[in-house]
């Protein structure tokens, strides 16, 4: 197994410093999006240690560092291949790994995502950025996608996140029809879908009325401001407006990493 290094305070300051001297751009934040040997992958794993550390030869991170205090904002992983989703899922839901193959046509040849982990780090939680850092991270995963030629995405997702996702537009469909398994959604989506999805749901939610995907976190007088805020949201990560220019994507390829993986490989 790879063995995943843990940075001390001083290493992380110096690897986001270089990170941030290395991939200069305007505002307070930068996204990056890097493979597993890029040395600021290291500062996800230090700070946001993932459960699919048995996938990091595989993995893609994604890191929002703050020039202010020149530390990580924001952090996610993607597994190429399927990953955990793909490895524990279908016994999780009941079904075999040829059935969820089959249901989502997996073995077309087209390159999987396995969505481990997108996260807004404490510090920054109940801080008014905590949006901006949100849709960094939203957009950059879609900005890596396309680049990295994804066709599918799948992932378990707790209720929290479920939700958060479904009320930005992700198209997600329960794998292979299952129902979710306790707290636990495994989910897929055609990755070609997602940008469109997101946007067509902000359209949904800029109107006064009228269905949309998922939930809104409040009720009776707040939800009108709540919905305006979601659909802000869900526009900015599918059109890209002033993040695009926030967000590097440094040493991704696109031809490498397609298909399906064994569960055992």
């Amino acid at each position: 197994m790879t063995r995943i290094p843990e940075l001390d305070a001083k290493a992380l300051a110096r690897h986001c410093a270089a990170a941030l001297a290395a991939h200069p751009t305007g505002g307070r934040f930068a996204a990056l999006a890097v493979g597993p040997t890029d040395p600021t992958a290291d500062v996800a794993r230090t700070v946001a240690p993932s459960s699919a550390t048995e996938h990091d030869v595989n993995s893609i991170f994604m890191i929002v560092l703050d020039r202010r205090t020149g530390l990580p904002a924001g952090v996610g992983q993607v597994v190429r291949g399927g990953g955990r989703a793909l490895d524990d899922g279908p016994e999780r839901i009941g079904r075999d790994l040829s059935a969820v193959v089959e249901a989502h046509g997996l073995h077309d040849g087209g390159t999987i995502w396995d969505l481990a982990t997108l996260s807004v780090l404490p510090d920054y939680r109940s801080d008014r950025s905590a949006v901006t850092v949100s849709a960094l991270l939203y957009r950059s995963l879609l900005r890596a996608g396309q680049r990295a030629g994804v066709r599918h995405l799948v992932a378990l997702l707790d209720q929290r996140a479920h939700g958060e996702l479904t009320l930005l537009g992700f198209p997600f469909v329960p794998m292979a029809g299952a129902e979710p398994a306790g707290e636990v959604h495994a989910v897929y989506a055609p990755f070609a879908a997602v940008e469109a999805a997101i946007a067509a749901q902000g359209r949904r939610l800029r109107r006064l009325t009228g269905p949309f995907a998922g939930r809104l976190p409040a009720r009776g007088l707040r939800r009108l401001p709540a919905r305006r805020f979601a659909a802000r949201l869900s526009d900015q990560v599918a059109t890209g407006r002033d993040l695009d220019e926030h967000i590097l994507l440094p040493g991704l390829e696109r031809r490498r990493y397609r298909g399906l993986r064994s569960p055992s490989a």
